[in-house]
């Protein structure tokens, strides 16, 4: 038996799961649910478990991921896990000077913007995420039939921390390498991809039974730019995984504009975010893809009878969709009751029912 038969017989517990029925557009017996951020600051046994450790460190500690993976599981009963880590975390395994601010997020050093630069965005091997090896192999073992989720940063949002040295509102770093310097650019998301695909591939290797690729800053561009400068680099990854047969899910935030071409890129389900319907975003990705979303996060602050309100929208917008997996239109805001998340589990699973 092959290697990668040995990976598919290690899922089977997982195969039939309704969040993998569901990305694969097959029957299901109710709406899958899982949340972005489900795993995080909304928890207070992620807080406890988390209190004293640096958010690089504790992506690099298996026992700590293994723990912050399993708590929405257990607490909130979704229909699969996400494995705890950040974006950066393949760029700092390959030595680039990051860290992860209290309140900011990823601040890179030495920002990349030359041809000098890229020759620190060196290859990602296996033996740089060990940890996540492990980490995936100790999860896979506690999820029994509970997919997990593996997750890189696309090429266009890991260029975008590099070139600006953090968060941006404007991007204009980013897009003037784009604009002023297009081989350059292509070259540096060329280089990205190979280290996010070489990411997700351990993740996959170790037991992942699904994959995300997030472009949270993708929104910031224009269709013709999308297509032109990020596209090709996104392709690459979903390319470079597709021979796993493991469902590939694409996201980004504010790309209603983008949806079509996002699914074009290569990805098994798009994500949407909340500001379009879930019909109308079939539209616009067209047919052959599932769907994953699409409830505006801050909805969970309205009170119970408001969120199941939305949540119905929802559920009727996705219901003749070939394939939806239900989940938020962005992250999970730090401050959700997590009570509010356990009660829209059960309600999506109870009006979804077969």
């Amino acid at each position: 038996m092959s290697e990668r038969s040995q990976l598919q017989t290690g899922r089977t517990a997982a195969h039939d799961s309704a969040f993998l029925r569901a990305c694969r557009r097959e029957p299901v017996p109710h709406t899958p649910v899982w949340f972005m951020r489900q795993a995080g600051r909304s928890l207070p046994e992620y807080r406890k478990v988390r209190e004293g450790t640096a958010m690089l460190e504790s992506c690099m500690r298996p026992d700590l991921v293994t723990e912050i993976t399993l708590q929405p599981v257990r607490r909130h009963n979704v229909d699969a896990a996400i494995f705890f880590s950040d974006i950066v975390v393949p760029l700092k395994a390959i030595g680039i000077d990051l860290d992860i601010k209290p309140g900011v997020g990823p601040v890179v050093a030495q920002p990349i913007r030359s041809r000098a630069d890229l020759e620190r965005l060196r290859p990602l091997d296996a033996d740089d995420v060990k940890y996540v090896t492990e980490a995936i192999g100790m999860l896979t073992a506690e999820l029994g039939a509970t997919p997990l989720i593996g997750f890189a940063g696309a090429p266009f949002t890991l260029a975008s921390y590099l070139v600006e040295g953090g968060p941006s509102r404007n991007h204009e770093h980013t897009k003037a390498l784009m604009y002023g310097d297009p081989e350059l650019w292509a070259d540096l998301l060329d280089r990205l991809a190979d280290i996010t695909a070489a990411f997700l591939k351990v993740q996959i290797e170790a037991g992942a039974s699904a994959v995300q690729l997030f472009d949270s800053w993708v929104g910031a561009l224009a269709p013709a730019d999308y297509r032109r400068s990020v596209m090709p680099a996104s392709a690459k990854v979903f390319d470079a995984v597709a021979d796993y047969g493991v469902p590939r899910i694409h996201f980004g935030v504010g790309t209603g504009e983008l949806l079509g071409l996002m699914g074009e890129a290569g990805a098994d389900v798009v994500g949407v975010d909340w500001r379009i319907p879930m019909d109308e975003a079939a539209r616009r990705v067209g047919p052959g893809k599932a769907l994953q979303g699409n409830l505006d996060p801050a909805v969970l602050f309205a009170g119970h009878e408001a969120v199941e309100t939305k949540a119905r929208e929802v559920l009727d917008a996705a219901a003749k969709l070939e394939g939806h997996v239900f989940n938020l239109g962005h992250g999970v805001l730090p401050t959700t009751d997590p009570d509010a998340l356990t009660r829209l589990v059960a309600y999506v699973h109870e009006q979804t029912a077969r």
